[in-house]
């Protein structure tokens, strides 16, 4: 297994949470851990409503995915939790837009309580180019 970490996404091993940012297995299939809105030049949550929330999570699980070579193409699942599905119209417009060649599968929950009061939070798996 090998660790991916990049310090363009935040490092939630700071705010006490035991994970990294992201694992490749030896499968070749890059697992990204629950990525929250937050800012990783500041370690805040970035402020506003489910846009700019969603946004950020997308820059963050997007810098994750640079890191390991990847890019929002080769995003295989994803699984994305909302505080209130009243919110999705708003997620979903952010969320479609760093799709470029389909979507990938993905799972959406609502009602969820989120860390640090975050609106979203959004985990990805994705397939490693060789």
């Amino acid at each position: 297994m090998i660790r991916i970490s990049t310090t363009k996404a935040p490092d939630l091993q700071e705010k006490g949470f035991p994970l990294c940012q992201a694992t490749i297995g030896k499968d070749g299939i890059l697992r990204i851990s629950g990525q929250l809105p937050i800012d990783p030049a500041t370690g805040k949550l970035v402020e506003g409503g489910i846009v700019q929330q969603t946004e950020q999570i997308m820059r963050n699980l997007e810098a994750i995915l640079h890191e390991a070579g990847c890019n929002f193409d080769n995003v295989l699942k994803s699984i994305c939790w909302l505080k209130d599905l009243n919110i999705s119209e708003g997620f979903n417009k952010v969320y479609g837009n760093y799709f470029h060649d389909g979507f990938p599968a993905r799972e959406a929950y609502g009602g969820a309580q989120i860390a640090m009061g975050a609106l979203a939070e959004i985990s990805m798996e994705a397939e490693v180019p060789e």
